[in-house]
C-alpha cells in the first residue's frame, strides 16, 4: 500500500509538473509509460490482459505525439463539430471584436501575467504645455462655473462658459495641432475632464462630449482630406458643436438593430443633380443635440442599385450634416436626471445629403459600425472613468472635510465606526478608481484602444462612484439632502444615473461585453479557432485551427495543473517582481488568482460555447472577477508610481484584500451556480482545494487607512490630487477646506474648553457667551478665545443649509407648458 502511494503521488507531482510547463505529448507518454513499467515491477505481477490494458493510455499518447496522426484522427474531427455547433458571428459582433486592441487584459487570461509589462505602462506623464493647460485654463473655467445656477436655476449651460471653452479650445482637444486643435495626450483629456467634472457634472459634460465618441474623432481618423481640412478647425474653434446621433427609440444598447435607414440614389443638392443618399431617421438622448450645429448620423444603408458597387445592403454608415439643412427636426429637450446640459432628440424624412457628407467618402460607406467600435474602445476608457474617479475623489474630500469638523455626542463623526466604514468605503474607492484610470489612460495615450478594459473601466468606476456618491450622501445626513447653492453633493447624486446608463449601461456592459467579448478578445486562442472554423477554405481554416487547438489543450492543461498546485500552495510559489519588496504577497496572490480565472473562464467557454451570451449572471460574475483583478493590478503599480509613500502600503492592504475577497466571491457565485453540474466539482477542486481563504480587509486596518488621511497633508491631497479644490470662504467646497484647517489648529484649545464644559466650569448653551466665559475663568487665553469663535462660526456655516421663500420654489407652469405640444402634434411627428 505504501508502494501504491508512493506512486501515486509522484505521478500526480510529475503530472502537475507536465501540466505547468506545458509539456510536449510525448514527455507525457514517457512519464505514463514509466510510471506503467514501475507500477508492474512494484505492485507484482498478476493477470496479463489487465497489465496490457493499463498501457493503454501510453499507447494514446505516444500515437496523439505523432502529428499526422493527431491533425487526422484528433483535430480534424473536434474541426468539423465545432464548424457544426459553433454559432457564426455576425459582421457586427466581428467588427466589435476586431474593432479594439488587446492591453493587459491578455495577461489575466492567461493566467500567467508577465508583470515586465504591467510596469512598461508609462505612469502619469504631460507635457509643458498640457500642465499648463491643467493648471491654467482649466482652473480658471472652474472657478467660473456656479452649479447651482447651471443647474437650478437656468438649468442652462451659461453663454459666458460657452464662450470660454471655445475661445480656449476645450472642444478640440483631441483634434492634432496639424487641423487646429489642441493634440493633447489621452492621460491630458482625462486629468482635464476630471477637474472640470469635479466642479459641476453639466459642464464636462458639454467638453467630454466632443472629445468623445463624436465627429472630431470621426472625421481625425477616417474622414476625406476635404473633410479634415474643412471641419476640424471649425470643431476645434468651436465655431461648430458637434452632436452625434446613434440611440433612438427601438435601437438603445442594441444599437446595430437601427431602424434608421439611407437608400443610395441620384437627387438635387444646391441646383446640381449629384449621387447622394436619402435618409429616415428618429434619434434620442442625444448630448448636445439641442445646441448643435454640426448633426452626426448613423443609419443602415441600403444601395438598390448597387451605384457604389458594394451590394444592395451596404451597411451601417456614418454622415455629417448641418443642423440647418433642410428636412433635419431639433427636438426639444430632454431633461435627464433633471441635469442642464442640453440634451434632445432629433430626426428627419427623406431628406437628401450628397454622399460626400459621408464621413470617409464613399469608400468608407458601410464601415460605420467598425469606424464606431474603434473610436468607443478608446473613448470609453477615458470619458466617463475620469468624471467617475473625479467624482470619488471630490466624493472623499468634501466628506473627509465635514466629517473631522462635524461634531455630535461630543467629538468628530469621523471617529465613529459607523461614520468611519462609509469613510473607509470611499478612501478605497478614490484610490483604486485612480489607480485603474491612470494606468488605462496611459495605455490609451500610448496608442492603444483596450475594448475589453475601456468596458469594465466604464461600468466598474461608474458603479464604485455610484456606491462613495451614496457613502458621502449618508455621512453628511440632513445636510446632503437639503439642496440648495451650499449643496455640493446634489449635482453628482443627480448625475450618477447618467453615467451608469450612457455609453453602454452598465447591466449590457457588465453582462454581455466585459467577460462574453473579452473572453475571445483577450484569450490566447479562442479567437483564432472560432475565425478558422467559419474560413470557407477548410484547409486553411484547418492549417490554422490545428496550431490554435494544439496550444490551446496545453494551456488549459497548464491553467488546470498551474491553478490547482498554486491554491494548495497558497500562491507560495507564484513569481512576483524583483522590486515589489513588501508588495510580494500580493503580486503572488493577484497571480494565484489569475490562474484560477483563467482556468475557470476557459472552461466555461469549452462547455457554454454558443451559448454563453444567454448564461449573462455567469458572464456577469466573470465581469467582475476580472475587473477585480485588473483594478488590483492597477493599484499595485499605482503604488509604486506613486514612489511607495508612507503609509500608503495600508490603503494598498485594504484594497488588495477586498479586492481578492471579492473575486473569491465572484468565482464562488460563479461555480455553485454553473449550468453543466458535472464541472462545479472539478473547478471547486482547482480553484479551492483548500476551501475559500480570502477575507475582507479588517476594521482594524479600516481604522488605520482613515486616520491617515482625515488630517490635511500629503497623503490627503494625494489621494484627491487632480480635482478643483477651492480655498475661497465664499464657495461652498472652499469654506470646507478653510473650516477643515481653523478646527484643526485650534483642536488644543477646543479640548481645554471641552473639559471645562464637562466640569461644570462653563455652561455652553444658546445665549452664553461661553468663549468669554472661558477666558474670564483662565481656561483658555484670549487668543485662544478668538480662534475658537472663528471655528465655531465657520462650522456653524459648513453644517448651515439653505431655505427659500415658498414663493421661490414653485415652478412657472405658465412657462412650461407654453411651447407644450398636444398629444395629436406628437402622435404626428
Amino acid at each position: 500500500m505504501l508502494a501504491t502511494a508512493v506512486l501515486l503521488i509522484v505521478l500526480l507531482g510529475a503530472m502537475v509538473a507536465l501540466g505547468m510547463m506545458r509539456a510536449p505529448l510525448w514527455a507525457w507518454a514517457a512519464v505514463v509509460g514509466v510510471f506503467t513499467l514501475l507500477s508492474r515491477t512494484e505492485l507484482g505481477g498478476g493477470p496479463f490482459l489487465p497489465w496490457l490494458l493499463a498501457w493503454l493510455p501510453f499507447a494514446a499518447l505516444a500515437l496523439a505525439s505523432v502529428p499526422s496522426i493527431r491533425r487526422q484522427f484528433v483535430v480534424a474531427r473536434v474541426y468539423g463539430m465545432v464548424q457544426k455547433i459553433l454559432p457564426k458571428v455576425s459582421d457586427t459582433e466581428a467588427q466589435a471584436l476586431d474593432a479594439g486592441t488587446v492591453g493587459f487584459d491578455a495577461e489575466l487570461f492567461s493566467g500567467t501575467p508577465d508583470w515586465n509589462k504591467l510596469h512598461a505602462i508609462p505612469p502619469i506623464q504631460l507635457t509643458a504645455q498640457e500642465q499648463a493647460f491643467l493648471d491654467g485654463p482649466t482652473d480658471e473655467l472652474c472657478r467660473m462655473i456656479n452649479d447651482w445656477q447651471i443647474r437650478h436655476a437656468n438649468r442652462e449651460i451659461p453663454e459666458e462658459i460657452w464662450t470660454f471653452v471655445k475661445k480656449h479650445g476645450f472642444l478640440g482637444m483631441l483634434i492634432s495641432k496639424e487641423h487646429g486643435g489642441l493634440g493633447f495626450s489621452a492621460q491630458a483629456q482625462s486629468l482635464i475632464l476630471g477637474k472640470i467634472a469635479s466642479r459641476s457634472p453639466d459642464v464636462v459634460t458639454i467638453v467630454m462630449v466632443p472629445n468623445s465618441l463624436g465627429p472630431g474623432e470621426l472625421i481625425e481618423k477616417y474622414g476625406t482630406d476635404d473633410q479634415k481640412h474643412h471641419f476640424l478647425p471649425r470643431l476645434a474653434r468651436g465655431d461648430e458643436v458637434p452632436c452625434f446621433s446613434l440611440t433612438g427609440p427601438t435601437s438603445g444598447s442594441d444599437a446595430a438593430t437601427m431602424r434608421d435607414i439611407g437608400y443610395v440614389t441620384r437627387g438635387s443638392h444646391e441646383g446640381r443633380e449629384t449621387l447622394g443618399i436619402r435618409l429616415s431617421w428618429d434619434k434620442r438622448y442625444i448630448t448636445l443635440g439641442p445646441e448643435a450645429t454640426l448633426v452626426g448620423l448613423a443609419f443602415r444603408l441600403f444601395d438598390p442599385e448597387n451605384l457604389l458597387g458594394k451590394g444592395e445592403d451596404v451597411g451601417i454608415t456614418l454622415a455629417l450634416i448641418p443642423a440647418t439643412h433642410p428636412g433635419i427636426n431639433i427636438g426639444r429637450r430632454h431633461l435627464p436626471s433633471g441635469a442642464a446640459f442640453p440634451n434632445g432628440p432629433n430626426w428627419g424624412k427623406d431628406v437628401f445629403i450628397p454622399m460626400d457628407w459621408v464621413i470617409g467618402g464613399d469608400k468608407m460607406a458601410g464601415h460605420g459600425w467598425r469606424m464606431l467600435m474603434e473610436c468607443l474602445s478608446a473613448g470609453r476608457a477615458i470619458s466617463l472613468p475620469s468624471s467617475a474617479t473625479a467624482g470619488a475623489k471630490m466624493m472623499l474630500r468634501v466628506t473627509s472635510a465635514y466629517a473631522r469638523v462635524r461634531k455630535q455626542f461630543g467629538l468628530p463623526v469621523s471617529r465613529m465606526e459607523g461614520v468611519e466604514e462609509p469613510l473607509v468605503r470611499i478612501i478605497e474607492t478614490a484610490y483604486v478608481n485612480e489607480a485603474a484610470r491612470a494606468m488605462t489612460a496611459s495605455m490609451v495615450s500610448r496608442g492603444e484602444k483596450p475594448s475589453v478594459i475601456s468596458a469594465l473601466m466604464k461600468y466598474q468606476t461608474t458603479e464604485r462612484m455610484r456606491r462613495a456618491v451614496n457613502d458621502a450622501m449618508d455621512i453628511h445626513g440632513g445636510r446632503a439632502i437639503c439642496d440648495g447653492p451650499a449643496n455640493y453633493l446634489q449635482s453628482a447624486y443627480q448625475m450618477v444615473p447618467v453615467g451608469i446608463t450612457v455609453e453602454g449601461a452598465n447591466i449590457l456592459t457588465r453582462t454581455l461585453i466585459t467577460f462574453a467579448q473579452g473572453a475571445l478578445r483577450s484569450h490566447p486562442y479562442l479567437y483564432t479557432e472560432v475565425q478558422s472554423a467559419q474560413d470557407t477554405d477548410r484547409r486553411r481554416g484547418l492549417d490554422k485551427f490545428e496550431e490554435a487547438f494544439n496550444g490551446h489543450i496545453a494551456f488549459s492543461i497548464s491553467n488546470a495543473t498551474g491553478g490547482f498546485f498554486h491554491n494548495l500552495t497558497g500562491g507560495a510559489f507564484v513569481t512576483a517582481p524583483d522590486s515589489a519588496q513588501m508588495m510580494s504577497q500580493w503580486y503572488r496572490q493577484l497571480g494565484r488568482a489569475s490562474r484560477s480565472f483563467a482556468f475557470v473562464a476557459d472552461l466555461t467557454v469549452a462547455m457554454l460555447g454558443g451559448g454563453l451570451k444567454t448564461k449573462q449572471k455567469i458572464t456577469g460574475r466573470l465581469a467582475d472577477a476580472l475587473s477585480e483583478l485588473y483594478m488590483l493590478s492597477a493599484v499595485l503599480k499605482r503604488y509604486d508610481d506613486d514612489a511607495r509613500p508612507m503609509g500608503d502600503e495600508q490603503i494598498v492592504e485594504l484594497a488588495a484584500r477586498n479586492a481578492l475577497y471579492k473575486f473569491q466571491e465572484a468565482i464562488t457565485g460563479t461555480i455553485d451556480n454553473f449550468p453543466v453540474t458535472w464541472v462545479r466539482p472539478l473547478m471547486r477542486v482547482v480553484v479551492f482545494p483548500l476551501g475559500r481563504r480570502f477575507k475582507p480587509a479588517s476594521d482594524a486596518l479600516g481604522r488605520a487607512v482613515a486616520r491617515h488621511v482625515l488630517e490635511p497633508g500629503d497623503a490627503r491631497d494625494r489621494l484627491t490630487r487632480h480635482i478643483f479644490i477651492s480655498k475661497d470662504v465664499n464657495d461652498p467646497t472652499g469654506l470646507l477646506e478653510v473650516t477643515l484647517e481653523k478646527v484643526i489648529a485650534a483642536e488644543p484649545a477646543e479640548k481645554k474648553l471641552d473639559k471645562a464644559v464637562r466640569d461644570g466650569v462653563v455652561r455652553r448653551y444658546h445665549g452664553v457667551d461661553w468663549f468669554s466665559d472661558a477666558v474670564s475663568k483662565g481656561v483658555i487665553t484670549s487668543a485662544e478665545g478668538e480662534q475658537l469663535r472663528e471655528a465655531e462660526a465657520l462650522v456653524a456655516r459648513v453644517i448651515a443649509v439653505d431655505h427659500f421663500d415658498p414663493a421661490e420654489l414653485k415652478p412657472n407652469y405658465a412657462n412650461l407648458g407654453h411651447n407644450r405640444p398636444s398629444l395629436e402634434t406628437l402622435a404626428a411627428e
